[in-house]
């Protein structure tokens, strides 16, 4: 009787760095089906929180232009003079002066606004875990939260930009365009990633509008939007000099006017924007390593 063999082969394990396939075509456990960014996730996160906000846009776009527009008309009649501005500051009508401080200021507000909305709401409705659970990291969540956040407040400057546009004694033509590009950014970004941490540690909207009221207003009302800096004490010019909405809004005035009171040269306004990006990279850092230990997000 002829002796039957049977062999059996065993399937190579796969290498480093090959794709292996479990069953029915999934990958195998273990392997990431993404590799590198998920770019099709983090575009689909920044539509969602941009549709968020602007399907409401009356109230998070055009009420924060009639807001600030008010703001521009109050304090040019009540210091400037007159409905035009007619004292100067810095060298140009009073109006002129105001409105870039208070354009940036508006573009920082919405912009802690829209980021510490987003983590907040879902914690306090339940469906944080609409969040949390699709297969992005947790820089692409922080980018794509950020981003929306950076889109509002630059919808809104737009907005507050157009609406001074119509005020007599405002020119925003401007003389440093990167000045403008650059300290708006930075200023948005820099808020965002303050109302992210906020709707990290927030446990309902009380918290968040503590932080807006105590923080943030505060901050951005004395930062010299509405004088400069060297009309005070020398003790609370060091104090204004050490915050940084400060730096944002007198550069971002420097994008406008040319002129500043940040330092009597250029070379201080280039200093302040860099001091201005190491400060958010430190912030990034501080609110990427919170997002990442899941602190009040996972029970």
């Amino acid at each position: 009787m002829a002796e039957h063999t049977h062999s059996i082969k065993v399937a190579p394990e796969p290498r480093a760095g090959s794709k292996a396939s479990g069953p029915e075509g999934f990958a195998a456990r273990g392997v990431p089906v993404i590799a590198g960014i998920n770019h099709v996730g983090l575009w689909s996160l920044y539509v969602k929180e941009v549709r968020r906000f602007f399907k409401v846009q009356t109230q998070t776009v055009w009420a924060p232009a009639v807001t600030t527009l008010l703001f521009l008309v109050i304090f040019t009649v009540a210091l400037g003079g007159s409905a035009g501005g007619a004292r100067e500051v810095l060298g140009v009508p009073f109006a002129s002066f105001l409105a870039p401080g208070l354009i940036v200021m508006g573009m920082m507000q919405n912009a802690f606004a829209n980021s510490s909305f987003s983590f907040l709401s879902g914690k306090i409705q339940g469906t944080i875990i609409d969040l949390l659970m699709p297969p992005l990291s947790v820089g692409e969540l922080m980018t794509g939260i950020v981003a929306a956040a950076v889109t509002r407040a630059a919808l809104v400057g737009l907005a507050v930009g157009g609406a001074m546009l119509l005020y007599p004694g405002v020119d925003l033509s401007m003389a440093h365009p990167w000045a403008v590009l650059w300290f708006g950014l930075m200023g948005a970004i820099m808020l965002a990633l303050l109302g992210l941490v906020t709707s990290i540690w927030a446990e309902k909207f009380d918290h968040a509008a503590a932080v807006t009221n105590f923080v943030v207003a505060p901050l951005s009302l004395l930062s010299g939007t509405f004088y400069v800096i060297h009309n005070l004490a020398p003790a609370f010019q060091a104090v204004s000099r050490a915050n940084p909405f400060f730096y944002v809004i007198s550069g971002f005035r420097f994008g406008f006017l040319g002129r500043s009171d940040i330092g009597s040269d250029n070379g201080a306004v280039l200093a302040s924007a860099l001091g201005l990006a190491l400060f958010n990279l430190a912030l990034g850092a501080a609110t990427y390593a919170l997002l990442r230990s899941g602190w009040k997000l996972k029970s």
